[in-house]
């Protein structure tokens, strides 16, 4: 099978990066709010970065391994544990059948990402496993995880190449004072430019409405210069719509596909992240940065992303009769083992398995 939960925390659902192609049907793209952290836990477990992933939100769920599987926790800590002990996040880690998991609370951040080797056993709806909980959609059953539910492994696996050095420096979501890059735009032209200038220089605060659509930010008030409201136009993940209140709101993952609300600038992508791991109270400073900024920000971060899922699917080449593969004979009672740790070929009966080696071990006979 896969996973158990005797409870599902908060808001723990099922997301990929989302289902694109249907906006001009209503239909929200949904996926994960935190992209980076998602893509990083399904390549840790040598995964597509669009596999679907769990995606825990400020309290976590409590769950059972019915089967073993190697998984990966990132994002915010809410210090995942297994077995009562700390789990490592940004770390690929093999747990076993009967196995239990839970998280103890938020140390930082908002949300964390769980990804299995082999991907979850959900159906593909639309293009996407990604739950939209508006339209019912996708995921499990199209709702939030509750006690009781009980998702079922793709394509288990208890060994990956490089398997040590599937690990990476966690990311730090611990400030609690932000700030967010931005791209001007497309209506920054119906704000005066004191409403302009108050946007750029002011903090701005995250209130309790904030959820998956969007986050609702306090501060100083954003001129207008005749009013907030226009013809209804599209929306795009990160979007900052500032209504005739004058406070702004950022368009998040399950935003809607219109909206008839001025909207004075974009949060780049690569800072999405930083907006999807805060909590009320939380605050924020914007910064107006090119599109071009904003373009190479993001081809950096791409290129980055690459490279580690690069790294850790080499599979060591042999130099040698002994240095760089184990051979066993099997059936006789000659065995010869090559000491350095790391990861090796072994060769039984001519098939090829991948050994994680944790201790140096003497040659012999």
């Amino acid at each position: 099978m896969g996973i158990k939960f005797a409870s599902g925390g908060f808001l723990t659902t099922v997301q990929d990066m989302g289902r694109t192609g249907y906006q001009e049907s209503g239909m929200s793209v949904s996926g994960v709010m935190d992209q980076r952290s998602a893509a990083i836990a399904n390549i840790l477990v040598g995964n597509d970065e669009n596999e679907a992933v769990l995606e825990v939100t400020l309290m976590g769920p409590m769950m059972e391994f019915t089967e073993d599987n190697i998984i990966a926790v990132t994002g915010g800590n809410l210090v995942p544990k297994v077995n009562g002990k700390d789990l490592p996040m940004y770390q690929a880690v093999l747990v076993h059948k009967g196995d239990s998991m839970n998280f103890a609370g938020m140390t930082s951040g908002s949300r964390a990402y769980i990804a299995v080797a082999g991907g979850l056993d959900i159906p593909v709806q639309m293009g996407s496993k990604s739950t939209n909980l508006k339209l019912k959609v996708g995921g499990y059953q199209g709702r939030k995880i509750g006690g009781g539910d009980e998702i079922g492994f793709a394509a288990p696996k208890t060994t990956l190449p490089n398997m040590r050095k599937r690990k990476v420096t966690p990311e730090d979501f611990s400030q609690t004072e932000k700030t967010i890059r931005v791209v001007m735009g497309p209506q920054d032209d119906c704000f005066t430019e004191k409403g302009v200038e108050t946007f750029l220089s002011s903090t701005y605060a995250f209130t309790n409405e904030s959820d998956r659509m969007g986050c609702r930010l306090e501060g100083e008030v954003i001129e207008h210069k005749n009013g907030g409201d226009i013809i209804t136009d599209g929306i795009a993940f990160g979007a900052i719509q500032v209504p005739s209140h004058g406070q702004p709101i950022i368009m998040m993952a399950d935003h809607q596909t219109t909206g008839g609300y001025t909207k004075i600038a974009g949060v780049i992508s690569v800072d999405l992240p930083l907006v999807a791991q805060s909590r009320p109270g939380y605050k924020v400073h914007f910064q107006k940065v090119t599109v071009e900024e904003a373009q190479k920000l993001y081809i950096e971060q791409v290129e980055k992303l690459k490279a580690l899922k690069e790294e850790l699917a080499k599979v060591p080449e042999p130099c040698g009769e002994l240095d760089a593969v184990i051979q066993v004979a099997v059936g006789c009672e000659s065995k010869r083992y090559w000491n350095p740790i790391g990861t090796y070929r072994v060769v039984i009966d001519g098939t090829e398995y991948m050994v994680e080696l944790e201790e140096e071990t003497e040659r012999f006979r």
